[in-house]
């Protein structure tokens, strides 16, 4: 399996914890697109939301998106990455996309007690508990379209990558 695998979902869904360690029990290269962009340009995300405002970042967020796609390499997207079509018409053709998911209160919960890990500005300017019930409500239904496979965040890590292992080798054998 060379294919490239893609992690969606909201922020504080483990798609970086949980993509790390997948990557690394397939042999995979792993990429977090927001960090990749903060490399390349040298900014944190919110300064480049500060300098290009979100129009500005989200194209910066498609154009990284296609620049890390290889075979062989697992892709830690930001949240609001499903919110252009192309970008779910893009990772659907050249991959395999899988969607942590779990509640808001989950979510809000996760993101209070790391608030350090490279935070995204508020994008509602709430409380992170309502902002997440929000962004959740404006965003599910284009996680379950993009996804080939959902899985419950809310599971320890070393689980939910047993389950998505044991999916893509179900996803092989067909």
């Amino acid at each position: 399996m060379t294919q490239t695998i893609f992690m969606v979902g909201a922020r504080g869904a483990g798609k970086t914890t949980v993509g790390s360690a997948l990557a690394q029990a397939l042999g995979y290269q792993f990429i977090d697109t927001d960090l990749f962009m903060q490399q390349a340009a040298q900014m944190s995300v919110a300064e480049m939301v500060v300098q290009e405002g979100w129009l500005g970042f989200r194209r910066r967020e498609s154009l990284a998106l296609q620049e890390v796609a290889q075979p062989s390499t697992l892709i830690a997207t930001g949240g609001g990455m499903i919110l252009a079509e192309e970008n779910r018409r893009f990772m659907r053709q050249q991959g395999t996309v899988i969607y942590l998911r779990a509640p808001a209160s989950v979510l809000a919960r996760r993101l209070e007690e790391y608030p350090q890990d490279a935070q995204r500005p508020t994008l509602t300017g709430r409380p992170i508990a309502e902002e997440m019930l929000e962004v959740l409500a404006a965003r599910e239904a284009l996680y379950q379209e993009t996804a080939h496979h959902v899985m419950d965040g809310t599971l320890p890590p070393a689980q939910v990558v047993e389950q998505i292992l044991a999916a893509l080798h179900c996803e092989t054998i067909r």
